[in-house]
């Protein structure tokens, strides 16, 4: 779903003669599997005393953690007690982190008009786009009612009394996936770690989402390109973007989708509306945010809308957005007012 391909200022190498003096920082890399994808870190040396491997294994104990919290493969995860009640009547205590994430995507979903709704798992798993994935056939009308029923963000009820957060449902099947925003937070989390570590300079990277701070080895911000949605590597780059202080996500449809009787493409991102896999020409929007838990959500939410709705909300509500759209056998790009705003 993320199309991303990171430049460093190859200019910068060009200025060294032989009378310069100046020797660059090295650029620390640390990288490892999360979340079903890869993870990448990269800091300046010199800005913290912890020794690289340390910092990875500090920085794995909090992936370690949104996992315990939020990961839908976990059985003992907090997410996973939560889909497995049943009592209407009852609210399960939730860590600070879980109902952080919990109310954002409840934010979103207010901001989006319903767009982003991390209850549709039902309905993505209906459609063969949840761990039974061999469902090849279309459901039937029945099939869908039944579980739209149990889907809504209102369907949600995020309590606290004092310190303690507490989660509750309206319907016993109600089914909570933060897979939208969680890889947006886990960026969140490493950046707040290295930053309490006194490192200013650095990029991390979860499946795509991003988040930047300070500058390179070069000198420069950290450089982010977009690229055409395309299965093959090395596909054309669309645009540029600096992050300095900022998060960039990406969502699409261009590997995980199916192709209907009628040769439509099907993705696996359900309309909470129409209770159905969208089928339109935006091809991936990516948005630049303050923060990778809201850009993560809101490019999700965003792709469900498709390109008009999509550049209507993020005119609306001044919003960095890039979309590129399926145009014949290529494609076109758009992008928002704010998005120009950080390439000047």
């Amino acid at each position: 779903m993320r199309f991303f391909h990171l430049f460093t200022a190859l200019l910068a190498g060009l200025l060294l003669t032989a009378c310069s003096r100046h020797i660059q920082p090295d650029t620390v890399t640390l990288q490892g599997t999360t979340m079903g994808t890869t993870y990448s870190v990269k800091y300046l040396a010199g800005e913290t005393d912890t020794p690289p491997e340390a910092m990875r294994q500090q920085l794995e104990a909090l992936l370690e953690e949104v996992n315990r919290q939020m990961s839908t493969y976990r059985e003992d995860s907090e997410i996973s007690r939560f889909n497995r009640m049943r009592d209407t009547g009852k609210a399960l205590p939730v860590s600070d982190d879980f109902a952080h994430v919990t109310a954002e995507a409840l934010r979103l979903n207010a901001l989006t008009h319903g767009a982003l709704d991390v209850t549709v798992g039902p309905l993505v798993n209906l459609w063969g786009f949840g761990p039974n994935k061999e469902i090849t056939r279309e459901p039937s009308a029945a099939e869908i009612e039944r579980a739209a029923a149990q889907t809504g963000a209102d369907k949600i009820l995020l309590t606290r009394n004092g310190t303690q957060a507490a989660l509750a449902k309206t319907q016993p099947e109600t089914y909570l996936d933060l897979s939208a925003i969680a890889k947006g937070f886990g960026v969140d989390k490493l950046a707040q770690h290295l930053e309490k570590s006194g490192i200013g300079n650095y990029l991390v990277e979860i499946g795509g989402e991003l988040h930047g701070k300070g500058r390179n080895a070069q000198g420069t911000p950290w450089r982010i390109g977009i690229e055409d949605p395309n299965l093959a590597q090395g596909a054309a780059t669309r645009i540029i973007v600096p992050l300095d202080n900022r998060s960039l996500a990406t969502s699409g449809d261009y590997r995980n989708f199916h192709t209907d009787d009628q040769g439509r493409r099907l993705s696996h991102i359900i309309h909470p509306k129409t209770r159905r896999p969208i089928s339109h020409r935006l091809a991936s929007v990516s948005v630049v945010a303050d923060n990778a838990t809201t850009a993560d959500g809101l490019s999700t939410a965003l792709f469900v809308l498709g390109e008009t709705e999509a550049m209507k909300l993020a005119r609306e509500q001044n919003l960095a957005v890039f979309l590129i759209i399926r145009d014949g056998e290529g494609y076109r790009s758009e992008m928002s007012p704010a998005f120009r705003a950080l390439l000047q």
